[in-house]
């Protein structure tokens, strides 16, 4: 029997109707703008955090992919002091998609609201995004980001009156470390970044500094760029305290290398059989990332060229450096491993060989388990029948799968909208990608339904992203200048799948022919995860000293 048209509306007024009830009892958090902290309209993303442990503030154990408490995050648009906005049932959160899915309990609560600032960019864009203040895009401890206090509560997904914050604090300045006879900081405002974002932004490097470098003032030195997340501490870890590493911590590093404890490393700097080299940190976060990745981008700005022609001159000039790309070398892990190969590839007319460490993806075929070509979608293969196996993006060193790209993606969503989360995903999207409509990076992939964008997919590679592919296209021009100086490392079970991208870039390289690309790679086996190197970092300093006495700059004719 058919219903009638009337039957069927008064059945789905009713539905609604329990819908909306449901939701209007569901428990609620009501965050206020205090006015003791903000005195005109902020515009940001306003966080509620639920944390079991009373000995951190529940912000602090918030955003790890890893060992995340539950929290929850919108964005607020010209928030006015004194208002209150709420955080409910419909509002997006991480592990937990709803609030209504919080298991009931007892919970330590903190609402927190981290401030966007309007940039008008010199592409005609206007955008609302993270300025970053020298904290490298932590979005929960980075100056100027409002919180609660703490409350204990007892948590009712069913009770009809909501919890009320008032956010009443402000996180103060970052204190930078004091410089010392070793390790010296600078930090400069650039220009061309300046002009791209519309206000002053800043770049900068920590540099240390060999044994010598004062009692011998004539002395020039070779240079090592070493590429990593940002951070204010030295480089290699150097430290001139004497400590001891817990059991875990030593089984940790043991397993992932031979890497030595930073002052061990230091022992051997500060000593007379050290190479004599400057060894130096780029620190360049953006107001997407921790890190530019050292690319030119149209969403982050000319990164490569403000870090090439304005703070390198500006080392090579204070620091005594030897301005000849024979004596630039690079290094770096993970995403600096990327940084690392990709500055050897795109400029191997700057630098004169990189040591590169677990890369991030080299090779788009295998961006993590994604072919970004071929699949359609990031969350599940292509035509994959039910039950549909989840594609993870992390992994043990045994194969144990740990967290699936769906779930990854829904916790950057949470973080933040618009590519704004300061995570992996939004990280490249900001590096690699197009804008979009709305002056934002374009997502290569929807952070809820995983479908992939291939105008996205064309911008990667025809910008020259995917290095492998930049590689083999540019060969006869770079391959001259690029052959016998990329090294690269990574272990055959990178917690990442970082690789397989590896696995596919040492294929393409190993056909190149005049000349012949002559580069180094190297696989950790058996089980070695993300972080494995073979040589501690003070052989990796002899061999790039090896390598510099190998290969001499050019006589320039008379």
């Amino acid at each position: 029997m058919v219903p009638s048209i009337r039957g069927v509306c008064r059945v789905a007024v009713a539905f609604v109707l329990v819908v909306a009830a449901s939701t209007l009892s569901a428990q609620r958090v009501q965050v206020t703008l205090g006015s003791a902290v903000a005195q005109t309209p902020v515009t940001g993303r306003v966080f509620v955090f639920f944390s079991k442990n009373a000995a951190h503030e529940p912000r602090l154990e918030a955003g790890s992919y890893m060992a995340s408490v539950p929290f929850f995050g919108a964005d607020v648009d010209q928030w006015r002091p004194g208002a209150a906005t709420v955080i409910d049932a419909k509002t997006l959160g991480f592990p937990y998609a709803s609030l209504t899915a919080l298991p009931a309990g007892e919970y330590y609560v903190q609402a927190m609201l981290e401030p966007y600032t309007r940039f008008t960019r010199a592409d005609g864009h206007v955008i609302w995004v993270h300025n970053d203040q020298w904290e490298g895009q932590r979005y929960n401890v980075a100056p100027g980001t409002l919180t609660s206090e703490v409350q204990h509560v007892h948590w009712n997904p069913q009770a009809r009156q909501p919890l009320s914050f008032t956010l009443t604090k402000s996180l103060p300045p970052v204190t930078v470390p004091p410089d010392t006879r070793w390790v010296k900081r600078i930090k400069i405002k650039s220009e061309l970044l300046s002009k791209f974002w519309g206000q002053p932004m800043y770049i900068g490097a920590t540099v240390l500094l060999p044994k010598g470098f004062d009692e011998e003032p004539t002395r020039h030195y070779p240079a090592i760029y070493i590429q990593s997340h940002f951070g204010l501490g030295a480089p290699f870890g150097f430290t001139e305290e004497p400590g001891t590493e817990t059991p875990d911590q030593q089984a940790t590093r043991l397993q992932r290398s031979a890497r030595e404890p930073g002052w061990q490393f230091a022992k051997e700097w500060m000593g007379d059989n050290m190479p004599r080299m400057v060894a130096i940190t780029w620190q360049h976060p953006t107001p997407y990332y921790d890190d530019s990745y050292a690319v030119n981008s149209v969403n982050n700005g000319p990164y490569q060229d403000a870090l090439l022609t304005e703070l390198v001159p500006l080392l090579e000039k204070q620091f005594r450096l030897i301005p000849e790309a024979n004596a630039r070398f690079l290094t770096g892990g993970s995403t600096g491993g990327w940084e690392c190969a990709a500055l050897q590839i795109q400029r191997p007319d700057f630098f004169g060989g990189g040591w590169c460490l677990y890369p991030d993806p080299v090779d788009f075929h295998r961006n993590q388990m994604v072919d970004q070509y071929n699949d359609s979608n990031a969350f599940v293969p292509n035509n994959a029948q039910a039950p549909v196996p989840e594609r993870f993006m992390s992994r043990t060193a045994e194969g144990q799968p740990l967290l699936t790209q769906r779930l990854m993606s829904q916790l950057e969503a949470v973080l933040g909208s618009k590519a704004r989360s300061g995570q992996q995903f939004d990280a490249w999207d900001a590096a690699y990608g197009p804008i979009g409509s709305d002056g934002y990076p374009k997502r290569l992939w929807d952070r809820r339904t995983g479908v992939i964008d291939t105008s996205a997919v064309t911008w990667w590679r025809d910008k020259g992203y995917d290095l492998t592919d930049n590689m083999v296209r540019n060969w006869g021009t770079i391959g001259p200048s690029l052959a016998g100086k990329l090294h690269v490392y990574v272990g055959d079970m990178d917690n990442y799948y970082l690789n397989l991208a590896v696995y596919r870039m040492e294929d393409a390289a190993s056909k190149l022919t005049n000349p012949r690309a002559d580069f180094t790679f190297e696989y950790g086996r058996p089980m070695k995860p993300h972080g494995w190197q073979p040589m501690t970092n003070a052989e990796l300093v002899r061999m790039m000293d090896a390598f510099h006495a190998a290969h001499p700059a050019p006589a320039v004719s008379q």
